[in-house]
């Protein structure tokens, strides 16, 4: 890569950075490049980028930004995974990767809304529902107030209808 190259790169990545919901950062050391390939695949498939970056170039990508403070995370071999989404995706489909490849596959740190987040923090955010589990929520919850409205409404007639069916059927036994 030459310095133009670099530079592009660098922009690039920044823009990428600066309008992804959330970043988690990871080790990949000792995973084979068919494991890599499938996880990439998983990322594709809930619109989640994930790249294994040149600490030098991704340290000047974050450097005068909020980011600036994963600065130390970017030692030895790195790859990170953002969505301009969802902050949820990325967190999720690396929580069900790291199930299957615990000693190989490490999440280092993560970054969401100006800080830093640990791995404790990256697990309990996988554990959040995404946005369209909330939107399924929200509309259930706006369906369950008219639902039982009409439950209520309904249930004087149907009671009054019961008794009168009680009274013939007990007129017509007698």
């Amino acid at each position: 890569m030459n310095r133009t190259e670099k530079a592009d790169f660098v922009e690039k990545l920044r823009s990428e950075l600066a309008s992804a919901k959330s970043v988690i950062l990871t080790s990949y050391q000792g995973i084979d490049v068919n494991t890599i390939n499938e996880l990439r695949a998983k990322f594709r498939e809930n619109n989640v980028e994930y790249h294994i970056v040149k600490n030098t170039l991704t340290k000047l990508a974050i450097k005068d930004t909020d980011m600036e403070v994963l600065a130390d995370q970017f030692s030895g071999p790195v790859a990170i995974a953002y969505s301009h989404d969802d902050a949820i995706s990325p967190a999720k489909v690396i929580k069900d990767f790291a199930k299957e490849h615990e000693n190989k596959f490490v999440v280092r740190s993560g970054y969401l809304d100006g800080k830093v987040l640990d791995e404790a923090a990256v697990k309990r955010l996988a554990e959040m529902p995404t946005k369209d589990e909330l939107r399924v929520q929200l509309l259930l919850l706006f369906a369950a107030g008219p639902t039982q409205f009409l439950r209520t409404l309904s249930a004087g007639p149907q009671s009054l209808l019961l008794v009168f069916e009680a009274k013939r059927q007990k007129e017509e036994g007698n």
